[in-house]
């Protein structure tokens, strides 16, 4: 039995403009002690994902319409509310998008940590503060009974994240769910935070949700990826398979916008433009018929734009949602 589970998950907005469908219909597994990136652009589904696998989505205006979430052998869903504040911050961690706003500006560091400990482990206050200190050694935090005290604001962007992260794994979870974990920060925090990460997951044994939309930090971190696009899956592959042949126009259409350190250069010595996917994503307030990138897609026929795509099996763990896969395996990306 895999750790997590997500079955046919469907979670949508019910605003003025109508119904959004930001989740529709994705299913996935994540295995004890794997690391799965989810990838799309903006908007694609990612962080409503991670929200409604916690029971976080923000009802009204969003509410989680089907499907199933297997976590240790209980369907997440089915929850009475006590138990399910048990798993969250518990059994499983999360790593939120922008550390700034996700702390309390008006407590400190070490309050904001120990509260976690004491929320779901029956210890002493001085017990949680110890605790605190061991977790931001952990993290890496040079003079943790300093930063103890400290307000988040006194703090640069990359120890905000460390202490977030600290914050996440307080109780060694058996998931942690990062949520764009290196999103503003400079290129060698970015590194630091990625090592810091993959270095926890091994010491702790725990599976790792990374969403992101940096492919770099896939092919860095995760063993097998997800691609989202317009709230649905559209291919899944181990890295390496990915990277080496994606079957997805919009996975291709990715890897193409990359900077490449080869590429060809003209006569001044200019390298060559990157390439760009055509058009924009579609609003989820006027979902084209058919397949959702259809229209973006230089490789649509006619019937891309007259039905779904289902995801189909190409293998034993690669799947796609085109219906010209077999055509496109043998095109030069």
């Amino acid at each position: 039995m895999p750790l997590l589970d997500v079955r046919d998950l469907s979670t949508h907005f019910f605003t003025r403009q109508g119904r959004l469908p930001a989740v529709d219909g994705i299913s996935f597994q994540i295995e004890a002690g794997e690391t799965v990136a989810l990838v799309g652009e903006s908007g694609c589904g990612k962080s409503v994902t991670a929200a409604s696998i916690l029971r976080l989505v923000p009802d009204p205006p969003g509410r989680i319409t089907g499907g199933e979430i297997w976590f240790e052998g209980r369907d997440l869903l089915k929850l009475p509310a006590d138990e399910m504040r048990a798993v969250r911050g518990n059994r499983i961690g999360m790593v939120f998008q922008e550390p700034m706003t996700s702390l309390n500006p008006v407590f400190t560091v070490g309050d904001q940590i120990a509260e976690v400990i004491r929320e779901h482990q029956n210890v002493s206050r001085d017990a949680a503060y110890a605790r605190v200190a061991d977790l931001l050694n952990l993290v890496r935090i040079p003079d943790p009974q300093r930063l103890i005290r400290d307000y988040p604001h006194r703090l640069s962007g990359g120890m905000r994240q460390r202490v977030m992260i600290a914050m996440a794994i307080a109780c060694e979870p058996a998931l942690l769910i990062a949520d764009e974990p290196t999103t503003a920060l400079d290129v060698t925090t970015q590194a630091q935070i990625l090592e810091l990460l993959d270095d926890l997951k091994e010491r702790l044994g725990m599976a790792m949700l990374l969403i992101t939309h940096d492919l770099g930090v896939v092919a860095q971190t995760a063993q097998r990826v997800l691609i989202m696009y317009a709230g649905r899956v559209v291919e899944e592959a181990a890295v390496e398979d990915l990277f080496d042949e994606p079957l997805h126009p919009y996975t291709r259409g990715l890897l193409q916008s990359l900077p490449r350190p080869n590429a060809d250069v003209d006569a001044a010595g200019r390298p060559a433009p990157l390439l760009e996917i055509a058009g924009t994503v579609p609003s989820l307030a006027a979902l084209p018929a058919g397949c959702r990138f259809a229209p973006r897609c230089p490789y649509a026929l006619d019937a891309c734009r007259q039905r779904d795509i289902p995801l189909k099996n190409y293998s034993e763990d690669r799947v796609a949602a085109c219906v010209r896969v077999d055509d496109l395996r043998w095109a030069a990306p």
